[in-house]
């Protein structure tokens, strides 16, 4: 059983800067696509970034975020990124991050196995 455990939510105002973490246990980590996936109030959960396993080569983002969000991993700390920069009220959400086993970076998040618990993202304008 993969646990994964999300931090660096909060507060923030609009236009400033966040970066969210993912720390996965155990030792294969490389081998998973890692994806982060947000949910807010009265609304269903939304596909965000996408990292390919392995070294992480392919990257994918929704149109929303693209070009304000960077989804990074480092495989030598078990840990996936999500650098949110220029945020908006509309960022708004509950951040979980998800783990697909030789995954290519889905956007489905019914490939994904493994997820946390979440993290509170709130961006106030």
């Amino acid at each position: 059983q993969r646990q994964l455990v999300e931090s660096g939510g909060g507060l923030v105002q609009a236009g400033e800067s966040l970066r969210l973490s993912c720390a996965a246990s155990g030792r294969t980590f490389s081998n998973y696509a890692m994806g982060w996936f947000r949910q807010a109030p009265g609304k269903e959960r939304e596909f965000v970034a996408a990292i390919t396993s392995g070294g992480g080569s392919m990257t994918y983002y929704a149109d929303t975020v693209k070009g304000r969000f960077t989804i990074s991993r480092d495989n030598t700390k078990n840990t996936a990124y999500l650098q949110m920069n220029s945020l908006k009220p509309e960022d708004t959400a509950v951040y979980y991050c998800a783990a697909d086993l030789w995954g290519a970076g889905d956007r489905r998040s019914q490939q994904y196995e493994f997820w946390g618990q979440g993290t509170q993202v709130t961006v106030s304008s």
